[in-house]
């Protein structure tokens, strides 16, 4: 039980740490490539290392019917255009405010799991904690409120309408996908979003300012394996584990982790602001598990 709780809580805290480092280098992936190639050589690159794991591993690829309509669902709709609106959406809009407007995926998640898997529902403590953590989120970002949001409309819209539809998919493969391995899952939704994004950046991108440097190079090896391989393969082990709206609200955590990085790596000063914005989102995360942890308590004094 105590080995258990430990892989949950370091996969949780890697989750955090190595999505919290993506929307930077993604930015860092755009200097030198366009959105669509920038993430299409991502998935796919991160669709080859999966199947070396595979191999390594003695991992086989479920192929039956229901595995292979779920593999295409999770690829246009977990892979595809999700991170496609991100990817466009990140030239225009600051990370700060694609944060917040992220924001609304625990949200939605906590929404279609009341509909769908009635299981996972929330109480009323967790949607305390959840409007605190987003709350929080608003104050540590107010910042980039000052800048004429409706020059950034499409782009506040795309990236929201990321966060909705990742939503909806997390708690699909919640319900549709206990039967698959973290590993198999993720194979053909990345290649199917590698190749969709390929195929679209080629036809309609302008690629005469890509550059094939060091920094894309490095980036999307990056992106391809600690932000793909290892967060999405933690992530769907993680499912199998714990609540998914729990889960979800590692969207409230990746912003002060990138805050941290900033400021550990840039030298980019942490204000008051960001303090007490993240202090908000901490007692938001703390509300939100503490019925979780008093349940744990309670079934452990049953079992004594």
């Amino acid at each position: 039980m105590k080995s258990t709780t430990f892989k949950i809580l370091f996969a949780y805290i890697l989750l955090c740490l190595l999505w919290g480092s993506t929307w930077m280098v993604i930015r860092a992936s755009l200097e030198s490539l366009t959105p669509f190639i920038s993430s299409g050589a991502r998935f796919v690159t991160a669709s080859f290392f999966i199947l070396i794991l595979m191999k390594v591993r003695g991992v086989s690829l479920q192929l039956d019917k229901e595995s292979i309509r779920l593999y295409i669902l999770m690829g246009i709709l977990s892979f595809v255009i999700p991170f496609g609106l991100v990817y466009w959406a990140e030239q225009f809009v600051p990370s700060g405010l694609a944060s917040v407007l992220f924001g609304v995926y625990p949200f939605f998640v906590a929404i279609f799991s009341f509909f769908r898997i009635p299981s996972e529902s929330i109480g009323k403590i967790k949607i305390l904690g959840m409007s605190l953590g987003f709350i929080g989120i608003v104050v540590i970002f107010s910042d980039s409120f000052t800048t004429d949001l409706s020059t950034l409309f499409m782009g506040m819209v795309a990236v929201a309408l990321s966060g909705v539809i990742q939503a909806w998919m997390a708690v699909t493969i919640k319900k549709s996908g206990k039967h698959l391995n973290p590993l198999s899952m993720n194979l053909i939704p990345m290649f199917i979003a590698g190749i969709a994004g390929l195929i679209i950046g080629f036809m309609f991108e302008d690629l005469s300012d890509i550059k094939i440097d060091n920094t894309a190079i490095i980036s999307v090896l990056y992106l391809a394996f600690f932000g793909s391989v290892v967060t999405f393969t933690s992530f769907y082990w993680l499912m199998k584990k714990i609540n998914v709206v729990l889960l979800s609200l590692i969207a409230f955590i990746t912003p002060i982790v990138a805050l941290l990085l900033g400021w550990i790596f840039y030298k980019e000063t942490l204000t008051t602001q960001h303090l007490i914005g993240s202090s908000l989102v901490l007692v938001g995360l703390l509300f939100a598990n503490l019925e979780s942890v008093f349940k744990q308590k309670t079934v452990s004094v049953k079992s004594v």
